[in-house]
Formats: C-alpha cells, structure tokens, sequence
C-alpha cells in the first residue's frame, strides 16, 4: 500500500465528559475523565495505517511524561514515529469537553507543535511519500515550505485540512497568505464549514466551488451531521449525505473522513460520490466508540470502490 507522511500535530488530549456542554457563563459537571494520544497529523497517520498505508507522523513533543504517551498512541496502530522528535518543554495538548449526545468543544494549548520546524531528516522522508498532509494546526513556516515543495515537485502529492476558523489559528498556525498558497496548489483541501466561512465567507457548496477554482485538485466541506459537499476536477460540487449510526463521540469523525478521502480519492482514485461515501462510512464508524481512534475503520468495514 501507498506511504504517506503526516506533518503537525501530535498531542495529548485531556478528555472530559461532561453532565452537560455549557452555554456562555454556564456549567456543567464533570462524569469521566482520561488522557489519550491525539492531535490531527496523529490521527490521520492512524487513520491511514488502519487502512493498510505505511504511515508516518512528522512532530515535536516535549520532555515530559506526555510525550511518552503520545509517541506510543501512534505506534500502537503501525504508525512510524522515528519523526516525532522530543524538545524543551511540555507538549502539547487539548482540553476536550465532551456532551452525553457524543458533541464537544476542543480548546487548544502547548508550544511544542508551533516550535515545529522541517529537519533534513524529514525532507527526506516526506521526498519518498507518496502523499505528505498537513493542516492549518502545522506551524505556518512549515506548511508554507510543504506548498512550495509541491509546487516544485519535490513531494508527489500535497492534502492540505483547513482545520479551524482563522481566528483559532493566528498566532499559532497557517496564516491567509498561506492558506491562499495551499488551496492553489493542493491535491485535497479539506474544510469544514465553520472554516469555511471564516476563511471565504460563503456557505459549504459555493466554498467547495471558489476552492476548486483556485486551483485544489479535490475540495472536500464537511457540515457535520448534514454530510459534506465534494468538487473535483471541473465538476460542480456533490452532496454526499452523512452516515446515520449510534452517536458516542464525534472527536475524530473529520479526522478520519480526511484520512478515507486520502485513501480513496487521492491514492485510488474514485469518484467523488463514491470517494464521499467511504469516508462517509468512516467518519461514522469512528464516532460509535470514544476517542479520535475509538472505531478505525478497516478496507473490509468500507464500500467497494
């Protein structure tokens, strides 16, 4: 299978579950609470070596007992961790808050992912993947350098996750400017719709189109439980309906759409309904068990291509 090269994040995430998820200046109490590897880059990586890929995950952790913890949460899936480097200070982490219907709230903190930079070692790694992704969680100097490797060749295949509206990213991940630089040059740029609208100002399907017609090969807007709209090539954008299932927890469901629609549209090659609808079934499968990678799924729990 193909090998694919994740660059960003890789935290520890502190999971609450929660009476209630809060409004503004409201409460809630707390029911559980575990510590868990997670962190885009990370979960994709695992998504991707359920899938039956060699993956590898490009990182920085700190020097703390959390680093232990999220290097060894993606080796338990295949998942080559040589490229996760430990440096000064605490790694990175989430703060989840996670509802009884399975909904939650994710705030973000840590400097070891931002202090992130591209190593020799790593390019050399990323120049023999068959696809590098990234996500607008990655430092901007580092997704700025993994477009201009694209747009010179140096790296076969580029996906790129607009991961959080603009406002979450400022100070911490990929500017406009170089959002702007990915969409032109990438072969999937995946958003969702809260992004979506912070980064353009348009609803999911008229996003999906001003995306394609900036230059991304393959445009994918997630709108949650409403499914998600596809473009790819010069066609008009698709709907692509959620898959209905037993809601435990949504933390992940787009981290592994992405890493479906990598291994079906981008390395196989379908058609975007047909691409949709396996990672569709992905998405769905992994919210019916708790955590990012509670449920991966399997090339035999998804639809023939």
């Amino acid at each position: 299978m193909a090998s694919i090269v994740t660059v960003g994040s890789a935290v520890l995430d502190h999971v609450y579950v929660l009476s209630n998820l809060p409004k503004p200046d409201g409460g809630a109490f707390v029911r559980d609470y575990e510590r868990r590897g997670g962190g885009v880059a990370a979960n994709v990586a695992c998504g991707l070596a359920a899938l039956g890929h060699d993956a590898a995950v490009v990182s920085r952790v700190g020097d703390d007992d959390a680093a232990e913890t999220i290097i060894e949460s993606v080796r338990e899936w295949g998942v080559d961790a040589d490229n996760i480097r430990r440096g000064e200070g605490a790694s990175s982490y989430t703060l989840i808050l996670r509802g009884p219907e399975g909904g939650r709230m994710i705030v973000a903190g840590g400097d070891s992912v931002p202090a992130l930079r591209l190593k020799e070692g790593d390019r050399q790694r990323l120049r023999t993947a068959e696809v590098v992704f990234t996500s607008a969680y990655a430092p901007d100097r580092v997704v700025r350098d993994l477009v201009e490797q694209r747009r010179t060749g140096t790296i076969d295949a580029l996906a790129f996750d607009l991961s959080g509206p603009l406002s979450e990213l400022e100070g911490r991940g990929t500017t406009p400017e170089t959002i702007d630089a990915a969409a032109a040059a990438a072969d999937l740029f995946v958003t969702n719709e809260i992004a979506a609208r912070s980064y353009l100002a348009e609803e999911p399907k008229p996003a999906a189109r001003t995306l394609r017609e900036t230059g991304a090969r393959r445009v994918a807007v997630t709108v949650g439980r409403d499914g998600a709209y596809l473009a790819g090539k010069s066609d008009e954008p698709i709907h692509v309906p959620a898959i209905a299932c037993d809601v435990v927890d949504t933390t992940g469901a787009g981290d592994q759409f992405t890493a479906a629609l990598i291994h079906a549209w981008v390395l196989s090659d379908a058609v975007p309904r047909t691409a949709g609808q396996i990672a569709a079934d992905a998405a769905a499968q992994n919210c019916t068990a708790p955590g990012p990678r509670g449920a991966l799924a399997t090339p035999s729990d998804l639809p023939d291509q």
